[in-house]
């Protein structure tokens, strides 16, 4: 079995993973299946369970790194996408996503596992925190094949970001609780409003400077290395929030929708200089959503999940009809202002894929030694492969069913 331990190995993998990422992904363009599907498939296929060709383990620094860094990148991308007036509108649906709704499906998830698989309360809840984050390494992805309402677009994809910073925070509190610390609310809050604060301030900073040193209505001066600048923009946001104990992706992100929004702040960049970056930023995200993908797919035990299967399924599917709904309604009600339709809070229903988060956070479980880590990583796996092949795989039906496709859809990005 090939592992990318050795540097002979290494080359090699990485040749099988872009050369069939590469087949995989054209072959799914046809039937608009999301590539991120396809890929996961493809991991499962090179992966013990098949082929037994290809071994990365999911606690390995090498595996780490390219979760990070391909969840950096696409999300740094994804914020690029996004329209400041837009997430104006829909400002309080996407609060409440990514705080209140992040707890309201921990707690489902918790109490369902610890009444099915007889879980402690700890364990249980701490298994529904790794899976509450929505994931923007599937999201993105999907909306740039099926093109959605606008508003919907913006609103999920800005969830799927916003997010982490609950997640991650809520997984460290209850890891803290498992191994006898005591819990105080005053401080978990604290360090929610730390890591999501210093972020946002961070990925800000970052998103201002980039835009002064490539637009020629500001400085500009690199604006002729404007792709690799954000490059190293997108790295150097989650660099520095991490290195100050706050949220990397979360810093990524802003940076992104900071850069990606320049004539907001009257530096717009040149129609050459955007079509320069989107086609890098298109390439480099590509390669990372086959990496993080299939390296997923080759880390999945099928013989781990077969012996957690039905109380599992109950679980994830618990998660996905019960508490995702509820999590969209206790979120988007409130939200006068941004006038959701019945039809746009049933697509928001659907729109709730497992990924490159949650497969990090129980990757930290297990690596921390909590007893019990090999179900949390279980049933994490299963939401993993049920979200992505069920529901990322059925988005364009579902939003072709419901009415909620844009009118018109914009050429796809070479």
């Amino acid at each position: 079995m090939l592992s990318m331990d050795s540097w002979n190995h290494a080359w090699l993998v990485l040749l099988i993973i872009f050369a069939g990422g590469l087949a995989v992904g054209k072959l799914s363009e046809k039937p608009r299946i999301p590539d991120v599907a396809a890929y996961l498939v493809y991991g499962i296929i090179l992966g013990p369970a098949v082929l037994h060709l290809v071994n990365v383990p999911n606690q390995s620094n090498v595996n780490q790194f390219i979760l990070n860094l391909g969840a950096t990148l696409i999300l740094f991308e994804g914020g690029r996408g996004l329209e400041l007036s837009m997430l104006k509108r829909v400002w309080l649906s996407i609060s409440l996503l990514a705080t209140l709704g992040v707890f309201i499906t921990a707690a489902v998830v918790g109490i369902t596992a610890h009444l099915v698989l007889g879980t402690s309360w700890i364990l249980s809840l701490l298994m529904g925190s790794v899976i509450a984050s929505t994931d923007p390494a599937t999201l993105i992805p999907v909306f740039k094949r099926v093109f959605v309402r606008p508003k919907l677009k913006q609103t999920a994809e800005s969830e799927s970001a916003f997010s982490d910073a609950t997640g991650t925070v809520l997984v460290a509190t209850l890891l803290a609780a498992h191994t006898g610390e005591s819990i105080q609310f005053g401080a978990a809050v604290l360090a929610f409003v730390k890591s999501a604060g210093i972020g946002i301030i961070i990925g800000f900073s970052v998103g201002i400077l980039s835009l002064a040193l490539i637009s020629r209505q500001a400085w500009g001066r690199l604006h002729e290395f404007s792709s690799f600048l954000l490059l190293i923009s997108a790295i150097g946001a989650y660099a520095g929030a991490e290195a100050l104990g706050a949220s990397g992706f979360m810093a990524a992100f802003v940076a992104g929708l900071v850069s990606g929004n320049g004539p907001t702040f009257g530096w717009g960049l040149e129609p050459h200089t955007e079509q320069n970056v989107a086609h890098f930023n298109n390439a480099m995200t590509l390669m990372m959503r086959m990496m993080i993908f299939v390296l997923l797919g080759t880390q999945v035990d099928f013989t781990l999940v077969s012996r957690y299967l039905l109380p599992g399924l109950v679980v994830v599917g618990t998660f996905m009809v019960v508490g995702r709904p509820l999590t969209v309604l206790a979120s988007l009600l409130p939200d006068r202002k941004a006038r959701w339709q019945g039809r746009e809070i049933a697509f928001m229903f659907w729109v709730r894929e497992t990924g490159v988060i949650p497969a990090a956070l129980a990757g930290m479980v297990a690596a921390e030694g909590v007893h019990g880590a090999n179900i949390v990583g279980s049933i994490t796996f299963m939401a993993i492969l049920l979200t992505i092949v069920i529901q990322a795989g059925s988005t364009e039906a579902v939003a072709k069913w419901l009415g909620v496709l844009a009118p018109v859809e914009p050429a796809e990005d070479i």
